[in-house]
């Protein structure tokens, strides 16, 4: 009798153990998962950046984003707008005029790009090119 009390109570520890172990294994929020795959997708975050500085038409960010085409560009700010951190809005002149800016949503990512732009102020090299990792520093030898 006093085994089986002793298999049940280590079955119960065991038990516990692999409860406490699932709660302390960090879980991959989704939310966060997909905002940051929005955000860190090729040129959405250069978009947003420009975007929080000012409302921007179509050539003007083509012109000031390094190496977008004209096509990524107009794919990501569909892309954006679905998502509805910016809007496209068409102003009927001649020629008509077609201008971006950021939503309400979009404004509120604002603090975090601005993180972002601290951190890498301070840990990027500038000789660093986006898509490509900066060369580690070597020691000198001794």
């Amino acid at each position: 009798m006093a085994t089986r009390d002793t298999a049940r109570k280590d079955t119960a520890r065991k038990d516990t153990a692999r409860k406490d172990t699932a709660r302390s294994v960090p879980q991959l929020c989704t939310r966060f998962h997909y905002a940051s795959e929005l955000i860190g997708r090729r040129w959405n975050g250069a978009i947003i950046f420009m975007l929080l500085k000012q409302t921007c038409r179509f050539a003007w960010l083509r012109d000031n984003i390094p190496g977008i085409t004209d096509r990524m560009l107009s794919e990501r700010l569909q892309e954006l707008e679905g998502e509805g951190v910016i809007e496209r809005v068409v102003i009927p002149e001649t020629p008509i005029r077609v201008e971006y800016s950021l939503t309400r949503k979009g404004r509120a990512l604002a603090e975090a790009v601005g993180a972002i732009a601290e951190w890498a102020e301070r840990y990027i090299p500038i000789s660093a090119k986006p898509g490509k990792p900066a060369q580690p520093r070597r020691r000198a030898s001794r």
